[in-house]
């Protein structure tokens, strides 16, 4: 599991109201809130603390490594693809777990589309017997930001598939919700950022409320020439993430070491938590893709997202972060996969696969979309000739900690700031989280 010592953390009014919520009631609940409110803490919370049998999984392989569940698709068994009134098959061992599951947890739950929502519930509903209740009974916790993170839409005949269908694609307007209700719940304590003007920036960015004061101080901040050292990179694309990294690499003088990552068990493909091949060298910028959890002393040397340079290389990398040189092992990453015990009469997590691989990325750039859930004290934001996903510039921006830090290789534009409306009708229906009801 990632993480240290996650039944030690201390959650925050909100945070605890939020995991009660979870644990005294069968309500079905969305979880959201701004970037750094503390969504990842909670769920971590949750996994280590509860005392319902809990199911947790995610509609991508890193996302459910993250959160040490397994991907929605292996875990109901289901195909790739629209499922729509397809036949689902369920063989015995799949009905007998799905039957064990008190709670299901879905993170990262705006990727998901209302289709595959509605192919959760019908086969639920299909392994429980319980063919009229909505989710076959299973109190269903969601986790997630709309703003930052949308479904991708498929191709030609899929998008048409959901207009046809369909509301929209997002999760939220599934057919489900016609039987159930959804209870939202926004965190709004930011740990992330302390500045009350670059909070209040973020918000008008994330809603798509931007003024011409705000976007003319955030372009103002950003025009500073960047700094040679220590700033990241965010850009749009792979392509220009890996040519800003290799062009970085290639500067620095020496041979490039390679570390290759020992994989046991099916990872499905390549959706690996860190590079197969990492390649390094002496004065590398490289970010860490975990927090820390070797440290004999207790407290933590680094989180995900620290950014430090490679000062060092034996058998282990030393990396020099705010001037302490601090030795870095490779991590194991395992993959999940929930089965039934018949001995227990309960839920089992098993490992069915582990990737080890020192965990650290080059760090002269990543994408704004590998940048989700990373905390930058400087980032650089590129956002190329345009912005061209909804969420996508203020999950770049949400990253950096304080105003002063941020950079943009462009003056920001009103078309960078994209804000799908379905977003804003669903999250009008915000609920006040109960501890914090005035």
């Amino acid at each position: 599991m990632n993480g240290v010592g996650r039944n030690e953390l201390q959650l925050s009014p909100e945070q605890q109201a939020v995991f009660d919520a979870i644990e005294t009631t069968q309500q079905n609940l969305f979880i959201t809130g701004r970037a750094g409110t503390g969504k990842s803490t909670l769920l971590n919370h949750l996994s280590e603390n509860t005392s319902k049998q809990i199911v947790i999984c995610a509609p991508t392989g890193v996302a459910a490594l993250n959160v040490g569940g397994q991907t929605i698709h292996s875990l109901f068994r289901l195909p790739i693809g629209v499922i729509a009134d397809h036949d689902i098959d369920q063989g015995v061992a799949l009905r007998k777990l799905l039957s064990t599951i008190d709670t299901l947890v879905i993170d990262e739950v705006s990727m998901v589309n209302a289709d595959l929502l509605d192919a959760i519930d019908r086969s639920l509903r299909q392994a429980r017997q319980r063919k009229h209740e909505a989710f076959g009974g299973v109190q269903v916790v969601l986790f997630g930001d709309p703003y930052q993170l949308a479904p991708v839409p498929g191709e030609g005949e899929e998008r048409a598939y959901f207009e046809d269908h369909y509301r929209s694609i997002w999760f939220f307007d599934a057919k489900v919700w016609d039987d159930t209700d959804l209870t939202i719940y926004e965190l709004t304590t930011i740990h992330r950022q302390h500045e009350a003007e670059f909070k209040y920036m973020l918000n008008a960015v994330r809603h798509g409320g931007v003024t011409a004061e705000i976007a003319a101080r955030l372009n103002e901040v950003g025009a500073r020439p960047p700094p040679t050292d220590g700033a990241i990179t965010l850009a749009t694309t792979n392509g220009t993430v890996t040519r800003i990294n290799a062009t970085e690499l290639a500067r620095l003088p020496g041979r490039v070491l390679t570390a290759k990552a020992e994989v046991s068990g099916d990872f499905n493909g390549r959706a690996f938590p860190a590079d197969e091949a990492l390649e390094l060298k002496m004065g590398a910028r490289v970010m860490f893709l975990r927090n820390d959890t070797g440290y004999e002393n207790g407290g933590q040397r680094w989180v995900n997202g620290t950014v430090g340079t490679v000062v060092r290389i034996d058998s282990t990398v030393w990396v020099n972060v705010d001037g302490e040189r601090h030795e870095v092992r490779p991590a194991v990453w395992e993959k999940f996969k929930y089965n039934y015990s018949s001995l227990t009469k309960s839920l089992r997590k098993d490992v069915v696969a582990e990737f080890t691989q020192f965990p650290l990325r080059l760090a002269w750039a990543v994408t704004i979309h590998k940048s989700q859930g990373k905390t930058y004290d400087r980032a650089i934001v590129d956002l190329g000739q345009r912005s061209f996903a909804p969420g996508q510039t203020y999950v770049a921006l949400s990253r950096i900690s304080a105003l002063d830090g941020l950079y943009l290789s462009r003056p920001l534009r009103p078309s960078d700031i994209i804000v799908d409306d379905n977003v804003v009708r669903f999250m009008s229906r915000v609920t006040a989280i109960p501890a914090i009801r005035a």
